[in-house]
């Protein structure tokens, strides 16, 4: 099966301070990975429509964000999240590479979808920028996937090594989702406790500082798989962040690039099992450009 890849170089443009982790260079070395698989599809996203941001964001978040973008300079919108001249386009390319894989997969589901982008997104809640995202690609896919093609159980995946606070927000208590996270904590944003959690579709397990790959294989394997599984998903979306990997600064997990093609594998036989293959993941975090790379490429490889 050969993996289709939605990115655009407009992506680049999104351009934080200098020396702020979530830089241009993450996406070429995203795509640095991508270019080392056996003949992957690549395809030039579009922005995404507005009618797909309104399921998920508020109309005056939206607004304010068109009203900043005409100013053109580079604008703080929390401590680690900036907004420029060419960042707004980049948050729609990215959300758009989403919801293109969510048609793809729908139309063609023997080809899973992978969009290499940035800005990543399952920071970013229905009415607030932050921990780097402005638009959350993942949700406003998933509910691309609801609303204009109608499927009633679509599993949501996070495996990023921060939790993904935005995602859940959105989509808790509502029954066609299942969000499901494995985060290492304590860790930014200080969300995700299981022991805290109280809505029915939403799953949080946590590692802590110094897990490796046998914790992180573990809690998939015992708690985090077997919920997709009995969920029945008619479609996977995965927020695919590599900060997990154990080269990542801003975290302190022990991950392999070996363990992002064990996820993968894992994931992708659940679509097949039950979805007829339809599987579309986003990149998310990650800040080590070699170890982005090497992750990229063992994740693609288990999906194409």
């Amino acid at each position: 099966m050969t993996l289709i890849v939605y990115s655009h170089p407009d992506c680049l443009a999104h351009k934080p301070p200098a020396g702020h982790p979530e830089r241009p260079e993450r996406l070429e070395a995203a795509l640095a990975g991508i270019e080392q698989l056996d003949q992957p599809i690549l395809r030039n996203a579009h922005p995404v429509a507005f009618t797909d941001l309104e399921r998920v964001h508020g109309s005056n978040y939206l607004q304010s964000l068109r009203d900043l973008d005409t100013s053109g300079a580079l604008l703080s919108l929390d401590p680690d999240t900036y907004l420029g001249r060419n960042s707004l386009q980049a948050a729609r390319l990215a959300a758009g590479a989403v919801c293109e894989g969510v048609d793809q997969v729908m139309a063609d589901p023997a080809h899973a979808v992978f969009a290499v982008v940035r800005p990543p997104g399952h920071h970013a809640e229905s009415s607030q920028a932050m921990g780097f995202c402005l638009l959350n690609n993942i949700a406003i896919g998933a509910a691309r996937a609801a609303d204009v093609h109608g499927l009633d159980r679509i599993a949501v995946v996070d495996f990023d090594v921060h939790h993904g606070n935005g995602t859940e927000a959105i989509l808790r208590d509502h029954a066609r989702f299942l969000f499901l996270s494995s985060h290492q904590s304590p860790l930014y944003p200080g969300t995700g406790d299981p022991a805290k959690t109280r809505a029915g579709n939403v799953i949080n397990a946590t590692l802590t500082a110094h897990s490796g790959s046998d914790e992180f294989r573990a809690l998939w394997t015992e708690h985090l798989l077997p919920a997709v599984d009995a969920f029945r998903p008619q479609m996977i979306l995965v927020s695919a962040g590599f900060d997990g990997h154990w080269r990542d600064p801003l975290a302190q997990l022990q991950l392999k690039d070996q363990d992002y093609y064990w996820i993968g594998e894992q994931l992708m036989g659940l679509a097949r099992k039950h979805a007829s293959g339809r599987l579309v993941a986003s990149l998310e975090g990650g800040y080590d450009l070699a170890a982005i790379t090497e992750s990229v490429l063992a994740f693609g490889e288990a999906i194409e």
